[in-house]
């Protein structure tokens, strides 16, 4: 229990531990909100209105968040030309939606015009969308590449102690990055209601069910061992 509590106090320690735990508050509250919106209309405007406190919290809190994929770049750009230009380009996207998400944030509150609000979640969600696809892209090679290498270690190597290792290595890479995959899917999913609304993606139950995969497959890559 007290190993429990000490790892839940790290997670929240953090500003994506923080985060994910606010957005599993802000996308219950969505789905919470389509539950009850016939039958307690009351409550589900309570519910309404903890999920757009809880989306304005987070844009709070990912303030100065556009410099991360700038300092990606410049610390691990990767290992190959194909890498380099993978990185380049989702860490790209990602610096133009945290960039463009602190104007739809001041514009959502009332510092900027409140018309520049659609404009900017728009430049948000496709910068946002389009790191994404870059991300996942990444994930998988590396994942492909992974499975490679172990079965290469399995078949080629007499099971020595150092062997075992690097498989559970590859292993523990590949749960951490097809979880990273899972939360991109789901995001993209969340960007492309924004940039192309349609009724699947816009339909609550989508979108509450996408940003709960998204939050906890953080979670769980933020969650300390």
């Amino acid at each position: 229990m007290n190993d429990t509590v000490d790892k839940l106090v790290i997670f929240l320690a953090k500003r994506d531990g923080i985060d994910k735990l606010v957005k599993t508050f802000q996308y219950v509250s969505k789905l919470v909100h389509w539950h009850i919106e016939k039958t307690n209309p009351a409550a589900a405007a309570r519910a309404k209105n903890w999920e757009v406190a809880s989306g304005l919290s987070r844009k709070a809190f990912r303030s100065g968040r556009f410099l991360t994929g700038f300092n990606s770049l410049r610390r691990n750009p990767g290992p190959t030309t194909t890498f380099r230009l993978l990185s380049l380009l989702a860490n790209s996207g990602e610096m133009v939606y945290f960039f463009f998400d602190h104007f739809l944030w001041l514009s959502r509150i009332g510092v900027l015009d409140a018309k520049l609000a659609k404009k900017m979640s728009f430049m948000s969600a496709f910068g946002e969308s389009v790191g994404y696809v870059f991300f996942i892209v990444a994930d998988m090679i590396i994942i492909r590449d992974g499975i490679k290498e172990e079965r290469r270690i399995v078949k080629t190597g007499d099971g020595e102690k150092d062997e075992m290792e690097r498989v559970k290595r590859i292993r523990g890479d590949r749960v951490m990055r097809l979880m990273a995959v899972a939360a991109n899917l789901a995001d993209l999913v969340i960007g492309l209601a924004e940039i192309e609304p349609n009724p699947f993606c816009n339909h609550a139950v989508t979108l509450g069910i996408s940003g709960l995969v998204s939050a906890w497959a953080g979670w769980y890559r933020n969650w300390p061992l």
